[in-house]
């Protein structure tokens, strides 16, 4: 029997993660969208394709008769608006799925830490930018201490709605927050650019990785092991050239970023360059960034539901 789950947002995010799990999940079954705009493209096409629907936001979703049955909600709004849908579906036992860079429970990127927090009631997906490079700084990681990791996210200005551009600020505060905690790095640097090339170019990721000295074969194998695993959910992921490694100059100014270095350590740059491609379900193939946020949020609620044994939710 699949779980039943709802999604809070009828903007671009929530309409694709709903097409998605109609599309691809054998483990999720999608019972009901709730917006605020009456008159949403995404409403109608839940509609359209027989899901229940409120325009009335959290509140309405809650009074809805399928809402009995849900027992994951997505939450594809705002960091603003996630803090009251946080304390309402908590008080009614529903675990959360949140797209939002609010960041009231746990950060989780599916294929480094997924696992450790499969019972959390709120899990945060963290951001597009942290979806697709905090895998490769956890693969850096794995194999040498990563003492500053910088990622630039690249995506089209087209792709970037109102959420997105309210959210600039949690985007970066939480990306980088999510590198140290989420990728393992020292300190975590993230810089969005919302790029406005027409026709729209699909988003393109920078990882900028300090090192000492490191393993450069073990460093290309655990990075080139983990773009496979993020590709095994989000097929437009990869790698657009071969990973780099350069030695910081002793006069070079990125030696400040690994305090407590001597002058005669060695300090290696690794750096990687990456390509997302979105599957184009509901958005444009060029929105790479929404399209890796709504596969990772899917990807985060199939492995909870499949942990999770059959109990009583909270009425």
């Amino acid at each position: 029997m699949r779980t039943k789950v709802a999604v809070i947002g009828s903007g671009n995010i929530g309409t694709d993660l709903m097409i998605k799990i109609i599309r691809l999940s054998g483990r999720l079954e999608i019972a009901a969208m709730a917006g605020i705009d009456p008159e949403s493209d995404g409403l109608a096409r839940a509609r359209r394709l027989k899901v229940a629907t409120t325009h009335q936001g959290v509140d309405g979703l809650v009074a809805m008769d399928e809402f009995a049955d849900v027992e994951i909600v997505f939450d594809a709004t705002s960091a603003g608006a996630h803090r009251r849908h946080d304390e309402v579906l908590r008080a009614v036992g529903r675990t959360v799925v949140d797209l939002t860079p609010a960041a009231l429970g746990p950060y989780v990127v599916p294929p480094v830490n997924l696992d450790a927090h499969l019972d959390a009631p709120n899990v945060n997906m963290v951001t597009c930018g942290g979806q697709a490079t905090i895998p490769i700084v956890a693969a850096v990681s794995a194999v040498t201490p990563v003492h500053y990791g910088e990622i630039v996210a690249s995506i089209a200005s087209r792709s970037a709605g109102p959420g997105t551009r309210a959210n600039i600020d949690e985007f970066t505060e939480t990306t980088s927050l999510a590198i140290e905690q989420v990728g393992g790095a020292t300190r975590g640097k993230a810089v969005i650019v919302l790029n406005p090339a027409d026709p729209p170019l699909v988003m393109r990721d920078t990882v900028y990785c300090l090192t000492h000295d490191c393993d450069q074969d073990a460093v290309t194998a655990s990075v080139s092991e983990m773009v496979e695993r993020v590709r095994a959910y989000v097929p437009g992921y990869r790698l657009k050239q071969d990973v780099q490694f350069d030695r910081v100059a002793q006069e070079d100014p990125l030696r400040r970023l690994t305090p407590g270095t001597s002058a005669a350590r060695t300090v290696t740059r690794v750096s990687v360059f990456l390509e997302v491609e979105g599957a184009a379900h509901y958005l444009p193939a060029y929105a790479g960034n929404l399209d890796i946020m709504t596969s990772a949020a899917m990807r985060t609620a199939e492995r909870i539901a499949a942990h999770r044994t059959p109990k009583a939710i909270s009425r």
